[in-house]
């Protein structure tokens, strides 16, 4: 009571504390001060100046029965910076991008089309087992991988193919990891398109959906402990977002105050499921609020928008620690997979619409030619090269040599060499010369290998693929005979 004594000659009567003096006394541990005086404290706030003070939430008090609507504005509005005839909208967003980048921008996204055309086609001819294309979408990988830096860590889905391709991954692995062989960085262990690479900072795609998202956030949260200076950014789709590791991610990532920029491709459709089945709100932009996460929705068809996007959020969330939430729209113009029939679900008039209107890769085409920057000639004599390039590091993966149900053969210069996995755990998947023979007749035994200059498929039988007549080899009850 001293201590109440003290106050009270300092700060006046209690009927003279005011809020002030009353939180100042509860801090001293006057706990039942404001109950001992009840009608004193309800004289001093009238019903509209008494501010909420549940921990939960920040807001006013309000005397009439109000829902919130699902949509409280008209919509997120789409941030773009160039139409679609490749003309800027508004100066003063222009990057101002010199040549060269962005006709690097321009090349990475024609030659991941092309690479796609090649191996969707390779996949239909029985040479890998699965695609996926990223058609229609280069867009939101190319112009969001420009704005980072080369050491930020990616979380890809499925369907990022150019953002590796955009940090110059070796199109010879693109093609192993489709094939897996022992070339590929994973020795055949995923399903072809679940590209990693470690040395660009590309963590390697898992196929459980959305399994990334709280993976991407543990290490943007381990990035911000060790004061690393950069950004984790995790991709995913529309259809992703409704799985409950996303909420999981988000609310961790905005508790924890964590450097990372959750990029959605909203492209229309989760497999052949529309968005209009998916959600009734607005989007995924308009969920990041809710988890008082910084969000912004732009025109995943301009490279650009995503670039300006993706370069300030980095830039925040690295000087900040705060995560960000950027939703692209834009559209899948291929099939899900090669195991989907779109025509099933949507019409082919819908993806004409966008492959001839509203295609990010004609978008960034209009610009350059209205800079002086591209023209005709140029685009046949890139489309040509860049058909060459691919088919080059198709037949360097796929060729020469044999496949067989047991066994792998191919020409070196010391003459005919069998191949198979090493008596090693299997986890390993090394790959052990069993014998190398020239001349001599022999017989070798071994279990499905993975050569790194052969195209195979793991745990499928295999006839010859480029044997010629005349080299003295024959296939007996799973062997290889050399004479």
């Amino acid at each position: 009571m001293a201590v109440v004594t003290a106050a009270a000659r300092v700060l006046g009567s209690s009927r003279g504390l005011g809020q002030d003096g009353l939180l100042l006394l509860r801090r001293l541990g006057v706990r039942g001060l404001a109950i001992s005086h009840p009608q004193r404290q309800q004289q001093r706030f009238s019903s509209l100046d008494d501010k909420p003070q549940f921990p939960g939430a920040s807001a006013e008090f309000i005397d009439k029965l109000e829902f919130i609507q699902p949509n409280v504005i008209s919509g997120i509005p789409i941030y773009r910076v160039m139409d679609r005839q490749g003309q800027i909208i508004n100066p003063s967003e222009d990057p101002n991008l010199p040549q060269e980048k962005v006709l690097k921008f321009y090349k990475s996204m024609t030659l991941l089309n092309t690479m796609d055309r090649i191996l969707y086609e390779s996949q239909r001819q029985g040479r890998i087992s699965f695609y996926m294309t990223n058609y229609g979408e280069e867009g939101t990988h190319v112009g969001s991988a420009a704005a980072l830096d080369n050491t930020d860590l990616v979380f890809g889905q499925y369907r990022e193919a150019g953002v590796l391709m955009y940090r110059d991954y070796p199109l010879e692995l693109f093609m192993a990891q489709c094939y897996g062989n022992v070339s590929d960085l994973g020795k055949g262990r995923q399903m072809p398109v679940h590209y990693g690479c470690k040395e660009r900072h590309f963590v390697t795609i898992s196929s459980p959906l959305a399994t990334q998202i709280p993976q991407a956030v543990g290490a943007a949260y381990a990035a911000k402990r060790a004061n690393a200076n950069r950004v984790v950014i995790c991709y995913f789709g529309e259809g992703a977002a409704s799985e409950g590791d996303a909420h999981a991610g988000f609310n961790f990532a905005a508790t924890l105050e964590c450097p990372i920029i959750f990029f959605c491709r909203n492209n229309g459709y989760a497999i052949s499921t529309p968005t209009s089945e998916q959600y009734r709100g607005d989007g995924i932009a308009a969920r990041g609020p809710g988890y008082g996460i910084m969000s912004i929705r732009v025109d995943g068809n301009d490279v650009f928008a995503v670039y300006n996007a993706t370069k300030e959020a980095r830039r925040r969330a690295v000087a900040e620690n705060q995560p960000f939430l950027i939703e692209a729209m834009t559209y899948r113009i291929g099939h899900h997979s090669t195991s989907d029939d779109s025509s099933a679900y949507r019409s082919v008039d819908e993806v004409n619409y966008w492959d001839k209107q509203d295609h990010p890769i004609s978008r960034l085409r209009h610009y350059l030619q209205s800079r002086g920057w591209w023209d005709d000639e140029q685009e046949k004599d890139w489309r040509k090269q860049s058909r060459k390039k691919v088919r080059a590091s198709l037949w360097e993966t796929s060729a020469p040599g044999g496949v067989f149900w047991g066994a792998a053969l191919w020409r070196t210069p010391e003459g005919w060499k069998v191949w198979s996995l090493g008596d090693t755990e299997l986890g390993d998947l090394g790959v052990t010369p069993v014998m190398s023979l020239s001349g001599q007749a022999a017989w070798a035994h071994a279990p499905l290998p993975y050569p790194s200059s052969v195209a195979v498929a793991p745990c499928l039988p295999f006839a010859p693929l480029s044997l010629k007549r005349g080299t003295g080899v024959s296939i007996s009850e799973g062997c290889v005979r050399i004479r």
